[in-house]
């Protein structure tokens, strides 16, 4: 199994409309986006995904609809936990092998998000 990374870099503003704190005023970060998929590479090919194909549905799915903008516009409360689950349904189907989104907010922290569990499945 091979486990393809890819980064990318967006700056967005947000206000947290459900938080006690200072995140209920809007503020901006520089996020860090970490597309994570595994897969094992097409036998002729020696690829699991082509690098260019990858970027070309996050820059469409993601990047345009994030970068530079207010995230509440399209977020109702954007969390960096929800923000990974949204970028994760963005691209659940369309990027092959997909298997983690990474969100740094900040430098220090981050949120991994892996889909939703067969939890999310299950019959009431």
């Amino acid at each position: 199994m091979h486990q393809l990374e890819v980064e990318y870099t967006f700056a967005a503003a947000h206000r947290l409309p459900r938080h006690p704190g200072k995140c209920v005023n809007m503020h901006g970060h520089n996020y860090k986006l970490q597309v994570v998929l595994r897969g094992e590479p097409d036998p002729y090919q020696g690829l699991v995904v082509d690098f260019d194909d990858v970027n070309k549905i996050v820059n469409e799915r993601v990047m345009a609809v994030c970068d530079h903008k207010v995230l509440n516009d399209t977020i109702e409360n954007p969390t960096a936990e929800n923000i990974a689950s949204w970028i994760w349904h963005r691209l659940s189907g369309a990027v092959p092998g997909l298997f983690e989104v990474r969100l740094w907010e900040i430098p220090t922290a981050c949120v991994v998000y892996r889909g939703p569990g067969p939890a999310a499945f299950a019959n009431p």
